[in-house]
This record gives C-alpha cells, structure tokens and sequence, in this order.
C-alpha cells in the first residue's frame, strides 16, 4: 500500500501535472485582469480609455493623475496578461499584477482582502516563484538557448 502512495505522489508531483496546474494559474490570474482590463475602454476600441475610468480613478479611487495613472492601469491589464498566458516573461507579468494588487488592496479597496486579494497574491506568488511551467514560451526559449 505504501509503495502505491509513493507512486502516485510520484505521478502527480511530475512536471507536467506541475505544468498544467501553472498553465491554469497563468490563465486563471490573466483573466481576472484581462476582464477588468476590458471595462476601462470604449466599447469596440482596444486601448482607448473611456471618461469614466478616467472618473473612476479620480473620484472612487482617489487616484493621482487619474489620466495618468488610469492609462498605466488599462495599459498593464491589457499587456501583463497577456504575456502570462503565453508563459513569456511570466515572473515579471506575475510581479506586475502582484504590484497592481497591493495597490488596490492598500490605495482603493482595503476591506477586500480576505474576499478577492489574497487570491490575487497567492496566484502572482504562485508564477512568480515557479515561473510559467511546462507549458510556456518561457520553457520553450530556455531550452532553445540553454
């Protein structure tokens, strides 16, 4: 029995059970951002920021610069997912949503930690320790190149 449970925890400890996991934290975290990414603009236009994320960021958020800081924030909801969904630079998208999370949870919505936040961080912390996995462009590239 015992050489059993040691067989399966070899199975499912392998890298490419490892690797699917990863690529659904990658997509699971992504689309948390893609999704808010997509409420910032004008219906039927890719990056142009609609007035009322610009009014968001000014008057709910209490954000500074809100064109500034609303255009950074559509900017990097639109790019960073879309680089870990690919697995290409996947620890420095994670750090970037990882920053873009601590933001909101300390600047916008405090109360929202144990509700949607930590989820956030353990997903970014998750890539960013373990990078993309099996199943990226960041393990394609470093086999390529050693």
């Amino acid at each position: 029995m015992t050489d059993m449970i040691k067989k399966l925890i070899a199975m499912i400890s392998g890298s490419v059970p490892e690797g699917i996991a990863l690529l659904f934290t990658r997509v699971a975290l992504a689309g948390i951002f893609w999704r808010s990414a997509r409420t910032k603009v004008e219906d039927g236009s890719w990056l142009q920021m609609s007035d009322t994320t610009v009014f968001l960021f000014r008057e709910e958020y209490g954000m500074p610069y809100p064109e500034i800081t609303g255009l950074l924030a559509t900017y990097a909801e639109h790019f960073l997912p879309i680089l870990i969904v690919l697995g290409l630079f996947t620890r420095i998208g994670a750090a970037g949503l990882l920053g873009m999370t601590l933001v909101i949870q300390f600047f916008v919505y405090p109360e929202a930690w144990w509700q949607t936040h930590i989820i956030w961080v353990a997903l970014a912390g998750m890539l960013i320790v373990r990078g993309g996995g099996m199943f990226s462009l960041d393990r394609l590239i470093g086999h390529k190149f050693g």
